[in-house]
């Protein structure tokens, strides 16, 4: 069964500053309990901000690190989730209800990648 990688990217600038509200993460942690006992869900976790992260860039030949934050992205990757769906559209599926969850104010875009196997 293929696995997926979805990358949640958000708004790091207009994200609200206090983190989801309490009534969201009890919405997601229902969706996370009923997809894990799916068997759909492999890992899942959300991300520091980027002011606590860094980039190692190679290029031509040499390495670089630049901490962030990272001010010239308008859009930071804040979670990420690892999924065994049946396909593709199984995966965007589950994107979409874990979207829905959200208030109206946040603005959030997930990138669901298969994982190249083999």
């Amino acid at each position: 069964m293929p696995r997926f990688l979805t990358l949640i990217r958000i708004d790091e600038k207009n994200a609200p500053a206090e983190g989801p509200s309490p009534e969201l993460q009890e919405r997601m942690g229902k969706l996370l309990e009923e997809i894990t006992k799916a068997g759909v869900m492999l890992d899942t976790a959300g991300l520091t901000p980027t002011a606590d992260g860094s980039r190692v860039t190679w290029e031509g030949g040499k390495l670089s690190v630049t901490d962030g934050p990272f001010t010239e992205s308008k859009e930071v990757i804040g979670g990420y989730s690892i999924s065994q769906c049946k396909d593709k559209a199984e995966a965007i599926e589950w994107t979409k209800r874990f979207l829905s969850l959200h208030e109206d104010y946040w603005t959030i875009t997930a990138e669901v990648r298969q994982i190249a196997e083999g």
